[in-house]
């Protein structure tokens, strides 16, 4: 917890909630200790969804769908979002809740590592949201930023590890350091490429909004 849990406690109380399919979906998730996007984070990407209207959406980690559907559900029927899933347990768990939602025609969902898919990828997107593996974010870096269209927006989910970033390498578990630091890389580069403005924000477990100038 990286924000005064009772305060989170107290902004979420006043969220106004989402569609039935979005609230089943998200108590399926939880019970099935799925990790889906925190309530602060959906709050925040339904704000920027309707500040951004973005007609093309690139989602890196679908898991069982939940942030692809709330993501369709907040844009109009014109936004197509493509979503890459490796994990082969959660792939058929997403196909359905898109059918679930009516929204199989528009959220595309593509198969495999997303390092190996990231590349085939030709058409640029006015949104990005990055949550995958945290310590894959750096590698997959290169090929999101040549994706993100001008003046596109890149939103990367749980940048500061539950408070582990600011800690010292030493005192970060050992299993866990590799992915310490390789996020603080890419938080470097993200913050210091001359192509971006980047804010790094105490939202849920921390995020980017990055904006290609």
């Amino acid at each position: 917890m990286i924000v005064d849990e009772r305060l989170v406690t107290y902004i979420n109380s006043l969220d106004t909630g989402n569609t039935p399919i979005l609230d089943a979906i998200e108590r399926e998730a939880l019970d099935s200790y799925v990790p889906i996007i925190r309530k602060e984070m959906q709050s925040f990407l339904k704000l920027l969804l309707a500040m951004k209207r973005p007609k093309r959406i690139l989602e890196v980690g679908a898991a069982v769908g939940f942030s692809s559907i709330l993501m369709a559900e907040y844009t109009g029927a014109d936004c197509k979002i493509t979503t890459i899933e490796n994990y082969e347990k959660r792939i058929p768990i997403a196909k359905a809740n898109f059918a679930r939602a009516g929204m199989q025609d528009r959220i595309t969902l593509l198969e495999g590592d997303a390092q190996e898919i990231l590349p085939t990828l030709t058409e640029p997107f006015d949104l990005i949201f990055m949550d995958a593996a945290k310590g894959q974010y750096i590698n997959f870096m290169p090929e999101v930023l040549r994706l993100l269209a001008p003046q596109g927006v890149l939103v990367s989910d749980n940048v500061l590890q539950d408070g582990d970033i600011i800690e010292s390498h030493y005192i970060v578990e050992r299993r866990n350091r590799t992915i310490y630091k390789r996020m603080r890389e890419y938080l470097y580069e993200l913050t210091h490429n001359e192509e971006l403005v980047t804010a790094v924000l105490p939202v849920g477990d921390g995020i980017t909004v990055s904006s290609r100038k």
